[in-house]
């Protein structure tokens, strides 16, 4: 693996209108799994399509291992998985055919794509249904194939953007696990608004709200922010309309 320093200064990012999605926005990011949390309409994935370099930020700067990606995307392109949030499949292909095609278009060929291929569906536990018609595979299995597209480089740098949307509790378990695993010496950024997806997998969580950075640091860093502020009570069933009038 290469080197992995993703450096985001004072990134901010307008729409036509004018509206701001992303506002003066810095963070430093190393190998393990950052928690992009926030709720719907927070900037997520905004922010994700400009670290994707789908998007040049209108404002500061994103720096891969040092160089400037709005002026030299490959830079990272060439390290970076991305499964996004409205990711689609050709059903008609089977999940080998499928890969092999994306493996063609991120410039693998011969041999070594039919390899990488192999591996990536391994990775991802579909080895058995492999040679299925997408079509007939179900939300969960489709994820999976996003994540093993998104893997077919060996990337440095893996971006998913609410990947467990839709998905039954059985199959959200297990792509968390699939991404803990994945970790290792990449950067992981996971865009979710589910907290359960993070709470046990993530290194460093980064809370947006309203295109704003409102918390970056470890979970146990957050949960001891909340102390004093959150509670928990249990009531009977006999009480609980006079609690909430209260």
């Amino acid at each position: 693996m290469s080197t992995c320093a993703l450096s985001l200064e004072s990134v901010g990012y307008k729409y036509s209108g004018g509206h701001a999605a992303v506002s003066d926005l810095s963070l430093n990011l190393g190998p393990g799994i950052l928690g992009l949390l926030g709720p719907n309409g927070a900037g997520k994935s905004t922010l994700m399509r400009v670290l994707a370099t789908l998007a040049k930020p209108s404002s500061g700067k994103v720096s891969w291992n040092g160089v400037d990606i709005a002026a030299n995307p490959d830079a990272l392109r060439v390290s970076l998985g991305y499964l996004p949030q409205d990711f689609g499949v050709y059903t008609a292909l089977t999940a080998r055919e499928f890969l092999a095609f994306l493996a063609a278009v991120k410039g693998l060929s011969g041999r070594a794509a039919q390899v990488r291929v192999d591996h990536c569906l391994n990775i991802v536990g579909l080895n058995e249904a492999a040679d299925q018609r997408l079509g007939g595979y179900s939300g969960g299995m489709r994820q999976r194939v996003g994540i093993a597209q998104a893997l077919l480089n060996d990337p440095t740098v893996l971006i998913v953007d609410e990947p467990t949307v839709g998905l039954d509790p059985e199959e959200r378990m297990r792509f968390r696990h699939l991404l803990t695993d994945l970790a290792g010496h990449r950067l992981v950024i996971l865009s979710t608004h589910i907290v359960s997806d993070v709470e046990a997998s993530a290194t460093e969580l980064a809370i947006m709200a309203r295109g704003r950075l409102r918390f970056h640091g470890t979970p146990e860093a957050l949960l001891a922010q909340a102390d004093g502020h959150v509670w928990e009570w249990t009531v009977s069933a006999e009480q609980l309309a006079d609690v909430r009038a209260k």
